[in-house]
């Protein structure tokens, strides 16, 4: 779809709907694409510490640095800023959060932005972070890598990620090193339909430590596995995988990653992959851990029938309406999606309709 240039300032309340950070980055990224002038007042008006955190910090003067934007209010406990970009230009650049702050986050905030710097199919960008890979309340670097980088390739858009080191809360030190292609929408391309999910392919468990005991992924592994034959999948199509990561601090993250065909009539298959991450928490068993994830595996086999889950929803929002739209089921929509629905709005010419169908899923349409 074209980028609509803008030049009349923005005015955007950062307490509007679920009032948190995400209004932050997809602000920055949607005001880079288009060229618009931006002022966000009431940052985090509603948490428990308001204003800008480190992590939020690190996106807006990330987005400066690749925009050559002039901005006011950078600073820690900020609760506004104004930022008016110029060009974005693609490059080599690295961050460093300075803290344990999602890396993922900060990388999503300039993606878009990146992708769209020129159509010089030989401008690549790379990006190095450093911070936390694998945090609360954010993708960690393995679901950007095994979930939401292979739905972006769906769309033609040509992103690789790599971590180089993980890193946990609370000392961070983690580092992803992006590279991304310049995306060019092509005029006769079809838009994506990702409704009906086929046959189950495989479910692969993976459990993650840094520097901890090996048996605390050997047990989460084998307390997943155990549920999931329990509840009658196919022990055939279940798959485990013990990684040991490098890094400094300590941490373990096990995930499922659940895949399917997305049509099985289709002459030509599509695969759609679905991820779901548990961080370790001293107060949690690896027993407790390995039943909690398949809990989520199972919720999403045996209680709906939608393709897409509730937090991949939420990111392909931006990506999709860029490429020239689509449709998609979704389990659920949260109130971080309806307010990033929201959001694209206010900058894109394009509508987003989220409508019942059934009793277990829901209908996401992006049309420009």
């Amino acid at each position: 779809m074209p980028i609509i240039t803008k030049n009349k300032t923005l005015k955007i309340d950062g307490n509007t709907g679920e009032g948190g950070g995400q209004i932050i980055r997809t602000a920055l990224s949607l005001s880079m694409l288009t060229g618009t002038p931006i002022e966000i007042i009431n940052i985090r008006a509603g948490r428990a510490k308001p204003g800008l955190l480190r992590q939020h910090l690190m996106c807006l003067t990330a987005s400066q640095q690749i925009s050559d934007a002039t901005v006011t209010g950078a600073y820690l406990g900020s609760t506004m800023f104004s930022f008016t970009p110029n060009t974005v230009k693609s490059g080599d650049y690295s961050f460093d959060i300075g803290s344990a702050g999602s890396t993922s986050l900060v990388l999503q905030t300039l993606l878009p932005a990146l992708l769209f710097a020129n159509a010089d199919e030989h401008a690549t960008s790379t990006v190095t972070i450093t911070g936390g890979t694998h945090n609360p309340l954010a993708p960690t670097t393995d679901f950007l890598t095994q979930a939401f980088v292979p739905a972006l390739a769906k769309l033609k858009m040509q992103v690789n990620i790599e971590c180089q080191r993980a890193g946990f809360a609370p000392i961070g030190g983690g580092e992803i090193k992006a590279t991304i292609m310049p995306f060019t929408r092509r005029a006769k391309s079809d838009t994506p339909t990702l409704i009906e999910r086929g046959e189950l392919i495989g479910i692969k468990l993976v459990a993650n430590h840094l520097n901890l005991d090996y048996d605390i992924c050997k047990r989460e592994l084998a307390s997943a596995q155990a549920a999931l034959v329990e509840a009658g999948i196919d022990e055939a199509l279940i798959t485990t995988q013990n990684d040991k990561l490098s890094g400094i601090g300590e941490g373990n993250s096990c995930y499922a990653l659940v895949t399917h065909n997305v049509d099985a009539l289709s002459a030509h298959v599509q695969y759609h992959q679905e991820m779901f991450t548990l961080l370790g928490e001293k107060r949690s068993s690896a027993e407790k851990m390995g039943n909690r994830l398949a809990g989520l595996v199972k919720r999403y086999l045996f209680n709906t029938t939608a393709l897409v889950d509730e937090y991949l929803t939420d990111q392909l929002l931006l990506p999709i309406a860029l490429s020239g739209g689509g449709t998609f089921s979704a389990r659920t929509i949260s109130g971080h999606t309806e307010t990033q629905a929201w959001l694209i709005q206010q900058f894109l010419p394009v509508e987003i309709e989220f409508d019942a169908i059934d009793n277990d899923k829901i209908l996401v349409k992006i049309t420009s």
